[in-house]
This record gives C-alpha cells, structure tokens and sequence, in this order.
C-alpha cells in the first residue's frame, strides 16, 4: 500500500522471514492507521540492506524534513543460527540506522528484531504478542512530534 502526505512515513521491511516481516509491518500499519499518518512501504531482501535504502532515500531527497516522507519504520528480524553471521546483521543492521537517524536528524523507529528462536521472533512480532512493529511506529511517531516540537519552538 502507498499513502504519501507531508507527515508521512516511509515504511523499509527486510523480507527474509516473510512471515514475521508480515506481522511486523501489520503492527506498524494499524498503528499508523490507528493515527491517521499515511505510509508508503518497501521491501528489501535482508537487515543489512535496510539502512542502505534508507541511506539511498535520504541521498535522494525521499525522506527528510523536506522530502516525501519525514520520517521512517525500519522492520525485520534476525535469528540466531550456527554461525556468527547472526551476531554481524544484528549489529551492523542497529548501527547503520543508528548512524543515518543522528547523522540526518531523521525520526526512525527500529522494528529489526533479533532473536534466539524462530518462537520468540514470534512472539515479539505479533500483534497480539509484543508487538515489536507497532512499537516501532510509535517511536518513529513520538520522534517526529518531537522535531515538530523543536522546529516551531526554535522559529518563535
């Protein structure tokens, strides 16, 4: 779905698990519905691709105080497996977005989950469990009212 206006978000899923990414972005959406913001929604294949999109939508003017969108959702999940490549997405998947919000001053909720077992990704996407997506809406709300709060204290 794609719904644009000036207080929008631009929704960035990782799709590796295709399921949980499903949930996760449900959560988000009602949540967004649920406060009448208007979202646009995107896929990428894995975590680690996700704060490369938003750093192409941000290089493009797409996200941003002045773009399309003013601020962004990131969702996924990353399960531990055999290797340590788990440990490797986690972090650099958590550290890329952390770097584009503050380098950018753009509102970002984190909803890339990462967990021990397929149950507790789960638990932690689902709507009726934890709710990870809908909690990751809500952050990227509450940061976006806090610019708005700074930018009209700071004109008057």
């Amino acid at each position: 779905m794609s719904r644009k206006g000036p207080n929008s978000v631009l929704i960035i899923e990782a799709r590796f698990y295709e399921d949980i990414a499903d949930e996760l972005a449900r959560g988000a959406t009602e949540e967004l519905r649920g406060n009448q913001v208007e979202y646009e929604q995107i896929a990428v294949p894995g975590a680690l691709e996700v704060p490369l999109a938003l750093s192409l939508a941000l290089a493009n003017g797409f996200v941003g105080r002045a773009g399309r969108h003013r601020g962004c959702i990131a969702l996924g999940c990353v399960i531990r497996g055999k290797t340590s490549h788990y440990d490797i997405v986690a972090r650099e998947s958590a550290a890329g977005l952390n770097h584009l919000a503050v380098a950018h001053s753009v509102p970002i909720g984190s909803g890339i989950i990462t967990c021990e077992t397929p149950e507790q990704a789960w638990e932690r996407a689902s709507v009726d469990g934890r709710n990870k997506g809908g909690d990751a809406a809500r952050a990227c709300l509450t940061l976006m009212r806090l610019e708005q709060h700074f930018s009209s204290a700071s004109r008057r």
